[in-house]
């Protein structure tokens, strides 16, 4: 697994800017005071083999995993919904926001989240 640390790792030091301005909203437990970690890997059983996905941000203690989505997710919808059908199969609930949600209204964002959590 040590190759999936330095994917985390290296998706950790090139977060998009949408990214890092939920990063700087969220850590710290600044929402509710509820752990937020980022580029977090889910591992799970697929077959006789091990698989993850790497959510954009998750609260293990709410089991709420977060995904700030680009433009390249309306050319892979069909992906996201079968990743998320797993997500939610493994127990955790997904909630999605756009980049320009969370580059041009934070506060809203923020408010939803706290919702969620």
């Amino acid at each position: 697994m040590s190759s999936l640390k330095e994917i985390v790792r290296l998706l950790r030091k090139n977060q998009t800017d949408a990214e890092k301005k939920f990063w700087e909203t969220v850590r710290n437990r600044q929402i509710k005071g509820r752990k937020i970690l980022r580029q977090y890997a889910i591992v799970f059983d697929y077959g006789d083999s091990k698989r993850f996905f790497i959510a954009d941000f998750i609260c293990l203690e709410t089991g709420l995993v977060i995904e700030i989505d680009g433009k390249i997710h309306l050319r892979q919808q069909d992906y996201d919904e079968m990743r998320s059908h797993i997500i939610n199969r493994l127990g955790y609930k997904i909630v999605r926001f756009r980049n320009e949600e969370v580059l041009e209204n934070i506060g809203e964002v923020k408010e939803k989240l706290k919702k969620y959590l």
